[in-house]
């Protein structure tokens, strides 16, 4: 070809880069791998094949992990937990610092071995991948500095088990490792069967650093390796990234372990274009959301949702964009799309379109390389329903319908299980920023697509799993209260066989600002310490659940409302309890025995204020990321929150869990203490007179057992809190596994119901939304 040939077609000519010295690394080795395990690899065993997606060439044999293996790293862990955590914030962070700079200095190696490894182009490996893995360390590194004066009372979780994907290899270890050391805990980490290679080579680095032994383990293997890790009982916490259906095996799998756990799962993110978008940068960035990393990327941007007024001019311009993105070996750093990352997952892709029979199928007309190559396809003309818009592909396929209205767009970007991340396209930033609090996911991106930073939290809602990675929020996930906890033991109700005195007045549910006899039409005798009989609360049914639940989604409302006005409410709820105290405090008296009413009472309507202070006060943040704009972290409502109230406060645990949920915009269920149920029924007269939205507070008698199982089940409900004082918390996680809801249970520990504990209730009760908005002309 001559010049003038090339500046007749302006071809891109090829530009490939070598791979010699990530071949040369892995020839170091022997192109065989063992375990990283206490600071040195062990010698390699029966294994499997690592092989480059793009020319199916092995690369290197690695090791399966045994049992064995993992109680070697889970233990090497265990002895260097205390140390490595006592070293403290300073140097710890200077360890962490070494590992970002050795990442800097072997930044093109790592890339390569990247591309080697996973298929992706080296453009990508190089500019994003590696970067954000070394300025994940550079921030942690800060974050272990300051963690003793700005997280006081906090302390490591302990040994983390940590599992990531092939999509970002060393990205995703990047997430997990550097917060966890920055906190002082240690690491097993299992990376993806399909690559394992940078994980390897940051194994080697980690030498380089003279980090402890211990402090980093790595041990390589398939799904089982995964689950040898999950169930065995030296960890302290489970951080996996990867399918929903995988991260529901694992939150079944540790209901009742006293686990911590964080779930970073799959999604179905709508891409939304309005009529008045720049049509020629929407469809740029939509080339980033969907074949960025072959699509293979939990937030793509893989639906998208087009105003129908410039729906066929805007499916014209992408099909004709489509036709020019370059195909082709993955070292080569002008390529655009590189391979999928095995034949198993090209193989899924290809089912999965082949199965569509409806819509139109367009694929770029290009030529594909031999290897796990997949074509740059859109599917258009599908129904919202259609499977395909419904489930994650994972691949370099977009799906796409269209919408009229902003509302219709929200409703249709919304229909879906999952709630990762979203993107608004418009010129109109009234619009963006109207529409972006409305959608639900962890992360929404305006005018711009796939921006991360360390800084900013990265997280999904529903079956997007919960927890986030990065900033404060991702810290708290690698931390605990410092203290050792008691046990908390069993209260049980007292008994007696008296019958009433004078008048019966029989308290009842309270549902939808009502109250509602029990459907099941049981009800239960409760006696004081001496047997008498102070009354009869109803029995709650599933059927009473059900009621509670749906008039608790009926008040969605109250999230709108102004925090103001719900400080006001709660400043109101605290003064007509003021009102009642000594009443309040005899009845606890009569039930519990003793005579820590009064004390009950005072600090319950402290707690009111407190949380009514709060409610206008507890903030987001603008995070300080390395672009021109913004990314405001969001606080947001969890939506319909289930408590089981503690039995060892029965007024001040209803009021102390009730108050920070709704403060924050929360409706709640509320099942009162089975052992003193009384005081949850007189508390909601005071509701009656405190203008308490129907349905925001609602309230339920009756077995503890029964009522957290129908709750932790239902999928109306969005979290589940459990402070019984019988240990419910097995239970209650693993059913909560069937919508992935979040959970907050006591293990059978004791809480100090009397410590306020503010910040920890309303970060329970809230979920940090990012919302990018770049701005300025270029």
């Amino acid at each position: 070809m001559t010049v003038k040939d090339i500046f007749e077609s302006m071809d891109y000519g090829p530009a490939p880069e070598s791979a010699a010295d990530a071949l040369a690394w892995l020839i170091d080795q022997g192109d065989r791998f063992g375990h990283f395990i206490d600071g040195e690899f062990t010698e390699p065993g029966d294994g499997f094949l690592s092989k480059n997606p793009a020319t199916g060439e092995t690369l290197a044999t690695l090791t399966q992990a045994t049992q064995a293996d993992v109680d070697a790293a889970v233990a090497a862990a265990r002895r260097a937990q205390g140390k490595w955590a006592k070293l403290g914030g300073h140097r710890r962070a200077k360890y962490l610092y070494a590992l970002a700079r050795l990442l800097q200095k072997h930044a093109r190696l790592f890339a390569v071995l990247e591309t080697l490894d996973n298929g992706k182009p080296i453009r990508e490996a190089r500019d994003i991948d590696i970067p954000l893995a070394q300025r994940h360390f550079y921030y942690h590194a800060g974050m272990a500095q300051l963690m003793e004066d700005e997280l006081p009372g906090r302390a490591p979780i302990g040994v983390c088990g940590q599992i990531i994907p092939w999509n970002f290899p060393l990205l995703m270890l990047a997430w997990k490792v550097a917060p966890a050391l920055a906190m002082g805990n240690t690491v097993v980490l299992k990376p993806a069967e399909y690559t394992s290679l940078t994980a390897l080579l940051f194994a080697d680095i980690c030498r380089q650093a003279g980090l402890p032994k211990g402090v980093v383990n790595i041990i390589t293997g398939d799904g089982a390796v995964g689950q040898m890790i999950t169930a065995h009982p030296d960890i302290d916490k489970i951080a996996f990234t990867g399918s929903t259906e995988v991260g529901r095996q694992i939150r079944t799998a540790t209901a009742g372990s006293g686990k911590a756990l964080t779930l970073e799962l799959g999604g179905k993110s709508p891409y939304i274009v309005f009529d008045d978008a720049d049509i020629d940068s929407a469809i740029e960035g939509l080339v980033d959301a969907i074949w960025f990393n072959q699509g293979q990327v939990c937030c793509a941007g893989s639906r998208l949702l087009v105003q129908e007024g410039i729906a066929d001019r805007f499916h014209d311009k992408l099909r004709a964009r489509m036709a020019t993105l370059r195909i082709g070996n993955p070292l080569d750093k002008c390529i655009d799309v590189g391979a999928v990352v095995d034949p198993v997952q090209l193989q899924i892709i290809t089912d999965m379109v082949d199965s569509c029979e409806d819509g139109e199928i367009f694929r770029a007309d290009t030529d594909l390389p031999e290897g796990c190559f997949y074509p740059p396809t859109l599917i258009t003309g599908l129904t919202p329903a259609h499977p395909l818009m419904q489930d994650e592909i994972f691949g370099p396929v977009l799906v796409s319908c269209t919408f009229r209205t902003p509302a219709e767009a929200v409703q249709l970007a919304n229909n879906t299980r999952y709630g990762l991340a979203a993107t608004v396209w418009t010129e109109n930033v009234n619009l963006a920023l109207d529409i972006a609090p409305k959608l639900i996911a962890g992360v929404v991106w305006v005018n711009a697509t796939n921006l991360f930073d360390a800084a900013v939290g990265f997280g999904g809602v529903r079956e997007s799993g919960f927890g986030r990675e990065g900033g404060w929020e991702g810290l708290r996930a690698y931390t605990k209260p410092s203290g050792k906890p008691k046990t908390l033991s069993p209260i049980l109700p007292h008994e007696g066989s008296a019958g009433p005195e004078g008048l019966d007045r029989t308290p009842k549910l309270y549902i939808g600002g009502k109250q509602a006899r029990p459907d099941g039409g049981y009800s239960k005798s409760v006696y004081s310490k001496s047997g008498k009989l102070l009354g009869q609360v109803p029995i709650a049914s599933r059927k009473d659940v059900r009621n509670a639940v749906e008039a608790a989604r009926g008040a969605a409302g109250w999230a709108k409302a102004t925090a103001h006005l719900r400080a006001q409410i709660l400043f109101y709820i605290g003064e007509n309890l003021s009102a009642r105290a000594d009443e309040f405090a005899a009845r606890i008296d009569a039930m519990v025995g003793g005579r820590q009413g009064h004390k009950e009472v005072d600090a319950a309507i402290s707690r009111l204020f407190t949380n009514a202070a709060w409610a206008d006060k507890f903030d987001g943040a603008v995070k300080p990321v390395p672009l021109r704009g913004a990314a405001m972290a969001m606080r947001e409502p969890v939506g319909v929150i289930g408590v089981i109230c503690p039995d060892e406060a029965p007024l001040l645990g209803l009021v102390s869990t009730m108050a920070p949920a709704i403060a924050m915009g929360n409706r709640v269920v509320l099942t009162a203490s089975q052992a003193f149920p009384l005081a949850a029924t007189d508390f909601y007269q005071v509701l009656d007179t405190s203008d308490v939205p129907a349905g925001v507070v609602n309230i339920l008698t009756g077995p503890a057992s029964d009522l957290a199982d129908t709750l932790a089940k239902h999928m109306d409900v969005d979290a589940v809190w459990s402070f019984s004082s019988a240990d419910l918390s097995a239970q209650i996680e693993a059913a909560s596994a069937g919508n992935l809801k979040r959970t907050w249970v006591n293990n059978g520990q004791v809480r100090d119901w009397g410590k306020a504990d503010a910040q920890t209730f309303l970060n329970a009760a809230t979920e940090v939304k990012t919302i990018w908005v770049p701005y300025g002309e270029g």
